[in-house]
């Protein structure tokens, strides 16, 4: 009898261990089927089980307690902080106050007499990265504050000052005075797979501590696709939920590593985010922590994919302004005005197929070449115009943030 009632409860527990371990995972190795434990074994082969026993198949069979994502958030949670900042503008009023009917009708009195200042809040996210205070956030969501305070998952504020801003690669630092502070652990993003988990934490709408779940859709998705095309990056997308509020925290793998900073989200669609690569966040970060500037070379196109199709196609319509060479390259749709393109003669209309006998295939491409070029550099530029080729010389400059 005892025996009977034992099957069935081992049954039961066995029954929802099964249902359990395949529904969301645990911390441990959730994909992975567990072996039996002893005492399963010798239950199943008609021992006589103990007490002892007993109490173990139990213990055994029950799962445990959270999962992977609630053990990420205890171990990262503490480290993400919220960030408002305040900044001061000053506007002119609308020249629609100077109409005289608008004034006779509601009165001087409400009519701003010239320049006002109105005072702009934000909200962001962020999170520490030494004991001493260094928080790692988006440039955008502290640069031209004029006061940023840091609020703690336990409730301590503290002053924070930006000690650099890089508005290419959207990042930022910003130090606290404290000690002994919890730390974020940073990964390896260059080990992230498409298809791997993806929590995003932070701060979005102001609800403090906030946590959501998805997956790696894909990885390398430049700022250009993203709809950013003023940033120089190659963006981790993700379907986790990531809204206003959500930038600068840290996007986690499973084991609650930092493998992004959330950034940006698609406007015109849902589940499409966008974070920082970390990889690159150590890269910039030194330099910013220091209050030193990010210098990064440009040469001063800008660019479109271009493919023989799309020339064709071109070319085909009777209303087309230029006649382009049916050529794979880069396609030069605007040149910035006394920049290294227009002094070396770069025309708009020109296709860049050759940078330093290297074939330039796709706009991403040149740009990442130029990017690690370094400054003051020489590249030697293959360009088609009509059906000639000619190779230009021309030296990278500072691309300075106004520019694009």
């Amino acid at each position: 009898m005892i025996t009977r009632i034992l099957a069935l409860v081992l049954g039961a527990i066995l029954t929802f261990s099964s249902v359990f371990s395949w529904g969301l995972p645990t911390a441990a190795a959730p994909w992975e089927a567990t072996a039996p434990a002893p005492a399963l074994l010798r239950f199943v082969r008609g021992e006589t089980p103990t007490a002892n026993s007993a109490a173990s198949m139990v213990a055994q069979a029950v799962p445990q307690r959270g999962s992977f994502v609630a053990a990420a958030v205890r171990q990262v949670g503490p480290a993400v902080v919220r960030i408002d900042t305040e900044r001061t503008i000053t506007r002119n009023p609308d020249p629609f106050f100077n109409d005289p009917f608008f004034r006779r009708f509601f009165g001087d009195g409400l009519i701003p007499p010239g320049p006002y200042e109105e005072r702009l809040q934000g909200q962001g996210s962020g999170f520490i990265v030494s004991s001493d205070g260094t928080i790692l956030t988006n440039a955008h969501v502290v640069a031209d504050a004029d006061r940023v305070t840091v609020i703690l998952k336990d409730g301590r504020r503290f002053d924070g000052v930006v000690r650099g801003v890089d508005e290419v690669t959207d990042l930022a630092v910003v130090k606290i005075n404290g000690s002994g502070l919890p730390v974020a652990s940073l990964g390896d993003s260059d080990q992230v797979e498409v298809g791997d988990w993806a929590i995003a934490v932070g701060n979005p709408f102001g609800l403090d501590n906030t946590v959501t779940l998805g997956i790696v859709s894909t990885l390398n998705r430049s700022s250009a696709m993203a709809g950013i095309p003023d940033k120089r990056l190659d963006f981790i997308q993700t379907d986790a939920a990531i809204n206003p509020g959500n930038s600068g925290g840290p996007l986690l793998n499973q084991n609650g590593e930092v493998i992004g900073i959330n950034t940006a989200i698609r406007a015109n669609a849902a589940g499409i985010g966008f974070a920082i690569p970390i990889n690159k966040a150590k890269e910039v970060m030194p330099q910013l922590a220091r209050g030193q500037r990010v210098v990064h070379p440009y040469i001063g196109v800008q660019i479109a994919n271009l493919t023989p199709d799309l020339a064709k196609q071109n070319n085909s319509d009777p209303n087309a302004t230029v006649m382009l060479p049916e050529v794979t390259g880069v396609l030069v749709m605007g040149v910035v005005p006394n920049s290294p393109a227009a002094a070396a003669g770069i025309r708009r209309g020109d296709v860049i197929t050759e940078i330093d006998g290297q074939t330039i295939t796709s706009a991403d491409q040149l740009q990442n070449l130029v990017e690690r070029s370094g400054l003051g550099k020489t590249l030697r530029v293959t360009i088609r115009r009509g059906n000639s080729s000619q190779q230009v010389s021309l030296r990278t400059a500072e691309l300075q943030p106004s520019r694009t």
